[in-house]
């Protein structure tokens, strides 16, 4: 995938995951990389953001397999920007589709 394309849609990606649950880093590296192929280098320093501008609240959680860990809870405001930016997502990919779509109708009349 496009680097710039991943850039774009990383962090609508990340809230919507911890929107369905509470995530901690792996956990949420794990899940974003089912959509994007994305590594940990990437979601720390976005989740330390967020985290920053009160989009995350963090508790710790003990874990049974090693140290506590971190866990990502998206705040009141944070739902907020989540649905601000799916709107634009959503805005953003029908003008993209629809300027294809012209561009491949100008495409096939300019051919016959």
């Amino acid at each position: 995938m496009n680097t710039q394309f991943k850039k774009g849609v990383l962090e609508l990606i990340v809230l919507l995951s911890v929107n369905k649950k509470d995530m901690y880093g792996y956990e949420l590296v794990s899940e974003v990389s089912k959509v994007v192929d994305v590594n940990e280098g990437t979601i720390y320093p976005l989740l330390k953001r967020l985290t920053n501008e009160k989009y995350f609240e963090t508790y710790l959680e003990e874990s049974k397999e090693g140290p506590p860990r971190k866990y990502y809870h998206l705040t009141i405001l944070g739902r907020r920007y989540q649905k601000e930016l799916l709107r634009e997502w959503s805005t953003f990919c029908k003008q993209v589709n629809e300027f294809i779509k012209e561009s491949e109708e100008y495409d096939e009349a300019a051919v016959y």
